[in-house]
């Protein structure tokens, strides 16, 4: 079922909570939504389930309006964060709850709804535990369970309301790819809201960057990452080091040191005046020595080397802090140490120049 989303405004009192959304989903696609609290994620999501209703804009259901179907006509799968289960209820009537309470005409038999349970509990890797409660059930076996009841009447479209955010992190990244793998299985279109960069990055088809009621930027997980559109996104998606700096004819200066200001940064090339300069901690090189022009003089801090990287803390000449991310083997080459006296130079085109 694909989604479009047309100039969607929703004001709550004084608060804007959505102002002028557009968004297209297509059939079959896994869309997160992504953005700190209060951006209008969760707004948009209740409003695409008919939960809320907008002030402003349509929504449209392959191309139909949907602004007057009722929840149940829109047919649409909604997991909560918190699993809402029926704690007197066992595993499998908690899965068989939506299809037992369907009008007399559309209800499945006895023995049709018995089989759709279990054929849903066995896709969730849950049926040998049918006749549990939940109280019994691991976190993440109880967020399976809702997601099955979810299932279970079908839906068109499934929305997912921080789904793994009461989960510790082990267990979230195991649902992230088991989830990744039903949705492949299942092809049904997909709506998930997160504030967690990582599950957007790792799950989604597309990734939609929210902030204060609006859209940042729509892309892959690639796109938003190694492309963003602008200072928010930067800064937003993954670590990242900010520089204050000032730009002119082409060039980016942070203290004594200038940087070529790369052809990926748009019009921003040929702007003056303060910019703020964004790099990745695992797209800087450490050198005993000065690689060039672009190099600038930093001092070691501190050293963490537990993990798949070594995250090295700085301080560069002009003061600001610098985080690096190193792999163990150039590490031990270069033999650094807190005090260490070192140079820093920002990969090729690979650095994010916004003007200030």
């Amino acid at each position: 079922m694909s989604i479009e989303i047309r100039n969607l405004r929703k004001i709550f009192g004084g608060f804007v909570a959505l102002d002028n959304i557009d968004l297209a989903i297509k059939e079959g696609e896994l869309v997160a939504l992504l953005g700190l609290s209060g951006s209008g994620k969760t707004t948009l999501l209740r409003i695409i389930a008919g939960l809320e209703a907008p002030d402003a804009g349509s929504i449209h259901f392959r191309g139909a309006d949907a602004g007057s179907l009722s929840v149940r006509d829109r047919r649409i799968g909604f997991v909560f964060q918190h699993y809402a289960l029926f704690r007197h209820m066992t595993v499998f009537e908690n899965v068989a709850f939506g299809l037992r309470v369907q009008p007399r005409g559309s209800r499945p038999s006895e023995s049709a709804i018995r089989a759709k349970v279990h054929e849903l509990l066995r896709m969730v890797q849950l049926d040998f535990m049918a006749h549990r409660y939940p109280s019994q059930l691991s976190g993440g076996q109880r967020q399976r369970v809702a997601l099955a009841r979810t299932l279970a009447i079908e839906p068109r479209i499934l929305l997912l309301d921080e789904p793994f955010g009461s989960l510790d992190a082990r267990v979230r990244q195991e649902l992230r790819r088991w989830l990744r793998r039903l949705h492949r299985q299942l092809g049904i279109t997909c709506v998930f809201v997160t504030h967690d960069q990582d599950e957007a990055l790792e799950l989604a088809d597309r990734v939609v960057v929210m902030n204060a009621g609006r859209i940042e930027q729509i892309g892959s997980p690639e796109d938003v990452y190694h492309h963003p559109a602008n200072a928010f996104v930067a800064s937003f998606l993954g670590n990242v080091n900010l520089f204050h700096g000032r730009i002119e004819d082409g060039r980016v200066y942070l203290g004594n040191t200038s940087l070529e200001v790369g052809a990926a940064n748009g019009s921003v090339a040929s702007a003056s005046g303060r910019a703020m300069l964004y790099v990745r901690p695992h797209l800087l090189e450490i050198d005993r020595v000065s690689a060039g022009p672009g190099s600038f003089p930093a001092t070691v801090k501190s050293v963490n080397a537990a993990g798949p990287q070594v995250r090295i803390e700085l301080v560069a000449e002009w003061g600001d802090p610098v985080s690096v991310d190193l792999g163990h083997d150039r590490f031990t080459t270069l033999e650094l140490a807190p005090g260490a006296k070192v140079f820093l130079s920002p990969k090729e085109n690979r650095v994010f120049v916004y003007e200030a």
